[in-house]
């Protein structure tokens, strides 16, 4: 057990489940454009910190999600080209689903301020690939 593990079995097991929910969503992000890869894998990390070290270190060490887990720890920030890609991805994907998809008023209007809102928080998010 490091020093994040909770001390308690039964807490450690209920970080380790819910650590697997946001991974198989950041995973499948990497396929579908509607989901953020980052912030789910992130979530997953914090979880397993909390729960077991065995996947808190897999996940660390894994190719594609280990370089942003230990950005985001290390100095708090995401590299540039993910923060515009994922903006990018997600703007397109909601601004199709609100223009062919979503029929009622307060719905389009309701998707919108939500894109806006979570790019808005995403491009503050630190760069240091971009300071």
């Amino acid at each position: 057990m490091n020093a994040m593990e909770h001390a308690s079995r039964t807490v450690r097991a209920l970080f380790v489940g819910l650590g697997m929910t946001p991974l198989a969503l950041g995973i499948a992000g990497i396929v579908l454009p509607v989901l953020p890869t980052t912030p789910f894998v992130l979530l997953a990390a914090a979880c397993f910190a909390r729960g077991s070290t065995k996947f808190h270190d897999w996940l660390l060490a894994h190719p594609l999600f280990g370089p942003m887990i230990v950005e985001w720890q290390q100095y708090g920030s995401i590299p540039w080209r993910t923060k515009i890609v994922a903006i990018a991805l997600m703007s397109t994907t909601l601004g199709v689903s609100i223009v062919f998809f979503v029929e009622p008023r307060w719905l389009k209007a309701a998707l919108t301020v939500l894109g806006l809102v979570l790019a808005t928080w995403l491009y503050r998010v630190p760069s240091r690939d971009r300071l």
